[in-house]
Formats: structure tokens, sequence, C-alpha cells
């Protein structure tokens, strides 16, 4: 068991120290202004972001991004549960969602900033708009997808109403519904940083572009590197709910491999 997670372990870190250790040997003696050293970024990080920038500026971020992600998953999943039961409503709806599903979500800022102004609101309803298609279109599928057997089951012992929508639809769509979940964080970071490029007072995505055009090129590398590793933690997070709420469903499939 320790033998397998040291390898894990290995396999997880291995390649990024080797890369890490290409990107600090090729800058070392680096007098490009743009691609400073990385001992100096490193350097930088703690100092920039071991701050008054933590409360100011990451943690403001981290906010829009949970606000806005878990907007995108409760619309995502009710509508595509309405829609994915109902084929009138999908085929009536299907041309639209299609329609707002190609329209790039940073496009939108200017107009959001119109009505929602420049404060949170717009941030989070652009990381919404553009996080929520993942998870609607895969609950859609999901709930289309159900077992029909375990429907003809839940007929059989009429089951109706929060039992069957519970039990029955959303645990079989669940496996699809992680997948745009997972999708939909990916989106919702880049459409964090994006968002708050626009007018904003404080945040990463303001921070970097501050630092860029203030051409303290050390300090805006090591927020890129910061959003790198935020992305990493992120997902390892997401994994171990993902882990945890589909812990059935890893555990059937683990048993079909064995079986076959």
């Amino acid at each position: 068991m320790t033998a397998r997670l040291l390898r894990r372990l290995a396999y997880a870190v291995g390649l990024p120290g080797v890369l890490f250790g290409l990107w600090w040997l090729s800058s070392s003696d680096s007098q490009n202004i743009y691609l400073p050293p990385l001992s100096r970024i490193l350097a930088t990080f703690g100092e920039v972001w071991f701050s008054e920038r933590l409360i100011d500026d990451v943690l403001p971020s981290l906010g829009r991004l949970a606000t806005g992600f878990a907007l995108a998953a409760v619309l995502g999943v009710g509508l595509g549960v309405l829609i994915g039961l109902n084929r009138t409503v999908r085929l009536a709806t299907e041309p639209v969602l299609e329609f707002f599903r190609a329209i790039p979500p940073p496009v939108l800022v200017p107009i959001l900033m119109l009505f929602a102004g420049i404060e949170d609101t717009m941030k989070i309803t652009v990381i919404a708009a553009g996080a929520v298609w993942p998870v609607l279109l895969n609950t859609v599928e999901g709930v289309r997808g159900i077992d029909e057997v375990l429907r003809d089951t839940a007929r059989l012992y009429r089951l109706r109403g929060f039992t069957v929508l519970w039990h029955l639809v959303l645990r079989s769509a669940s496996p699809r519904i992680f997948t745009g979940l997972r999708q939909a964080l990916s989106i919702a970071v880049i459409l964090m940083v994006v968002s708050e490029m626009f007018a904003a007072t404080n945040g990463l995505g303001f921070t970097i572009i501050s630092f860029q055009r203030g051409f303290a090129i050390p300090e805006m590398w090591s927020g890129i590197i910061l959003l790198g590793l935020l992305g990493v933690a992120l997902s390892l997070l997401f994994r171990v709910a993902e882990r945890r709420a589909l812990s059935w469903y890893l555990g059937l499939r683990r048993a079909q491999r064995d079986d076959g």
C-alpha cells in the first residue's frame, strides 16, 4: 500500500519537478527583463502573496469563483434535469442552448458591465454564464441515458416525486454531472481571471495585469504560478469530492473490469 502511494506520488510530482528544474537551469543567468531567473520569481512569490495581498486579492477571487461555480452548478443541474426529462422542452430549447453556448463568455463582459456595474455581481455573472454550459449539457445527456430497466423498476414500485428525482434521476446522471462540473471548474477559473481584468480594483486577474502594466515582471510571473497552484489544489479537492460522491459508480466499474 505504502509502495503504491509512493509510486503515485512520484508520478504526480516527477514531471513538474523536472520542468521546474529545467526552467531553473535555463533561466539562471537570464538578463532578459521579460524572462527573469526562476530563483528571483520564487523569491518574489513569498514577498508578494504571503502578505496583505492574500486577503485583499486572493480571497476575493476565490469567493467570486466559489459563488459563480456554485450558481452554475445549481442552474446547470436544475435546468438539465428539466430539459432531460421532457422531450418537448428539449426539442424547443436545443437551438437556443446551442446559440448561447457558442457565444464566448468574455465578450459578454462589456455588456454585463452596463447592466451589473463593475462590482462582484458582474464578475460572478460572467463566471456562472460561462461555467453553466458543460454542467447543463452533461446533465441533459445523463438524464437521457437513464437505464430503462431502472425506470420501469421505479414505476413498478410506484416511486414518485422527490424519491424518483433523488434516487433514480440524479443518482443515474451523477457520473455525467460530475464530468460537467469538472469541465466547468476549469472554465470558471479562466473566467475569474478574465472578469477581474476589466475595471476591477482587486483580485488575482487585476493584480497580475497591474504588475504587467507596471513592468513588475517577476511579480507578474509569481501571480501566474499562483494561479497554476490554485488550479492544481482545486482539481485535487474536486477529485476527492468526486470519489466520495461516486464511490458506488467507481466500485461498480471496478467490479465490471474484474469480471471482464
